[in-house]
């Protein structure tokens, strides 16, 4: 080969090198640029991402605790109301004892009463024995709040009377009153718990 064509040869070597080098300089730095943005963009999403999942802990939270007062609000109120069932058996039971407690003297007044009959011709004393279980019996009927209804002259209601029959009115001022009673009526704490039978005046 001639001192020429070596020169040649040699001078496409170094260009080919040179290029060579400039290619991968270039590919490097494009590289380079790829993974830089690779490396900005993941940051953004993680933030995101990273925020998104701290939202949704958060409502993750407030759902449990929403759906632990709910569970707690509903023991109590099944507590509450299971208590009060018991609470009102209770008063039923022990307000109907109480009651007939205290009813058993007059029976053992009635009782004594009774054997007086049997043993004594003294009609006065008797009569005077039975007045007083009537008055024991009526105060203690008014001690729980039971009252006889007053009817006598009173205006005619059919909301508190009930009118079994009607005659015409003595005089025109007692026109719509109530001339006779035939059976009582009572009150339980201002409320009829036996309607008076009456007979009204027309």
């Amino acid at each position: 080969m001639s001192k020429k064509a070596k020169e040649n040869k040699s001078h496409d070597i170094d260009n080919k090198d040179i290029s060579t080098e400039n290619v991968d300089t270039a590919v490097t730095e494009d590289a380079a640029n790829a993974v830089e943005q690779e490396e900005e963009l993941p940051v953004e999403e993680v933030d995101e991402t990273a925020k998104l999942t701290a939202e949704v802990d958060d409502l993750k939270a407030q759902l449990e605790k929403q759906k632990d007062d709910y569970l707690r609000l509903m023991a109590e109120f099944d507590n509450y109301r299971r208590r009060t069932l018991r609470e009102k058996a209770d008063l039923i039971k022990t307000g109907g004892e109480s009651c007939m407690k205290a009813i058993l003297p007059v029976i053992d007044d009635f009782e004594r009463a009774m054997q007086a009959v049997e043993n004594s011709n003294d009609v006065e004393a008797l009569k005077t024995g039975v007045e007083l279980i009537y008055n024991k019996f009526r105060a203690y009927l008014e001690q729980n709040g039971v009252k006889e209804m007053e009817t006598a002259g009173v205006e005619f209601d059919a909301d508190k009377h009930e009118a079994i029959a009607q005659i015409p009115a003595p005089t025109p001022e007692q026109k719509g009153t109530i001339i006779d009673c035939t059976q009582k009526g009572y009150t339980l704490n201002d409320v009829v718990i036996r309607f008076p039978k009456v007979v009204v005046a027309q």
